[in-house]
């Protein structure tokens, strides 16, 4: 029976999404953030799929309880899916999230119009405290602006403008953001993962 389960990530903003989307569920969220004295994990993985199941699978075995983790990348058609799996230290190790969008507007400045689509994905791990581990993928397509709009959100969020919305990320309220974006698709499916543990135990 789940009844906690850690977030593997250090991103407070990430947490803060997970916590909100996993509300309905009677489970303790723990954020990684409780054990300051946890190995960081090294996301050294080549793909999406590589280090979300890492990160999952370390914290799962050393606190032996059910983990999650994820891992997000903005992959733009002009830059033939950079910065993807080093979405979160494009503009190098350390970097801010003003630091990365400059980068990317600036490697998009000569890019027309209608070659600026672009796609969040997300991949989460959740893994048992063995560390078996199941995957779920969510992606929501959208376009790079020019320029900055909105102040919520994070990452690449004031950047990535959703037609269907006619807003980016960072202008949508946290509700809205919560049930359409890839994360949220991501978590869904996960959830279907920690609902069908729950009743097979």
């Amino acid at each position: 029976m789940i009844t906690e389960i850690i977030i593997a990530t250090g991103n407070k903003h990430k947490v803060e999404e997970i916590s909100a989307i996993l509300k309905d569920f009677n489970i303790k969220v723990i954020p990684m953030t409780s054990f300051p004295s946890y190995p960081k994990t090294a996301e050294d993985g080549k793909t999406l799929e590589e280090n979300a199941v890492k990160k999952a699978k370390e914290a799962a075995l050393y606190f032996k309880k059910w983990a999650l983790a994820d891992d997000t990348g903005l992959e733009v058609d002009y830059l033939n899916g950079e910065p993807g799996v080093y979405s979160a230290r494009y503009a190098g190790d350390g970097c801010s999230y003003d630091d990365n969008n400059k980068k990317l507007l600036a490697a998009l400045k000569d890019a027309p119009s209608g070659k600026r689509n672009a796609q969040f994905r997300c991949v989460i791990a959740v893994s048992s405290p063995e560390g078996e581990v199941s995957l779920a993928e969510g992606k929501i397509f959208g376009i790079i602006l020019g320029h900055s709009a909105g102040d919520k959100g994070f990452g690449y969020d004031p950047v990535f403008f959703v037609p269907e919305q006619n807003k980016t990320f960072a202008e949508l309220d946290a509700e809205v953001k919560n049930k359409i974006s890839h994360r949220a698709q991501a978590l869904q499916k996960a959830k279907e993962i920690i609902r069908q543990v729950k009743s097979n135990k």
